[in-house]
């Protein structure tokens, strides 16, 4: 089954793949480069602050929290641990695939990217509902993001999907947490 699986997810990355462009190649490399989104990530803390000026240390604590859950669970434990090689790495797919020229580490299951934009993505999502309408776009941006890796040839598409899905979850968790804890002091504080 698992063979099955994998046979499923190559070639539809190899279909994901092919769909190149040469004038695209440079555009989507930069796009997962994190000083590309540098001036969006402090336009997104101005709009937190602004809409959370007293508790937006909560918020960026929690964003924090996040990147730190889904990364080190991403590439310090399951990279390490499942050590699938990225396609660019597999010799397989020498000549086959389409990849930029830059690969990354050898091994790619889970996609750090995937979980870190997504991760961002639901605890923002969380964190500050309804207070900026706009942050439902967030996880178009993740899904933006994780697909350059497969263009680009160094993540399969499983690597994408579970890479978000531990982004989902850290930024789940990092939610509860916060929330958890801003409460306990805040009660501590009131009485």
């Amino acid at each position: 089954m698992i063979e099955k699986i994998m046979k499923w997810d190559e070639d539809l990355f190899l279909l994901l793949n092919s769909f190149h462009t040469d004038w695209l190649d440079a555009v989507l490399f930069q796009m997962t480069q994190t000083v590309t989104w540098i001036p969006f990530y402090l336009i997104l803390a101005f709009f937190i602050y602004k809409a959370e000026p007293k508790y937006s240390w909560w918020v960026f604590g929690g964003i924090a929290l996040t990147i730190l859950i889904a990364d080190q669970t991403t590439s310090g434990l399951m990279k390490p641990y499942f050590e699938r090689l990225r396609p660019c790495h597999d010799e397989r797919w020498d000549g086959v695939i389409h990849n930029y020229g830059r690969c990354g580490g050898l091994f790619g299951f889970a996609s750090s990217h995937a979980a870190n934009t997504f991760g961002l993505a639901v605890f923002l999502n969380l964190k500050m509902k309804g207070k900026l309408r706009f942050l439902p776009w967030l996880f178009l941006w993740a899904a933006l993001i994780s697909y350059t890796r497969i263009y680009l040839g160094v993540h399969y598409p499983s690597d994408i999907l579970v890479g978000a899905f531990i982004g989902a979850l850290a930024g789940f968790v990092s939610w509860i947490i916060v929330v958890f804890i801003k409460r306990e002091i805040l009660k501590k504080i009131l009485r």
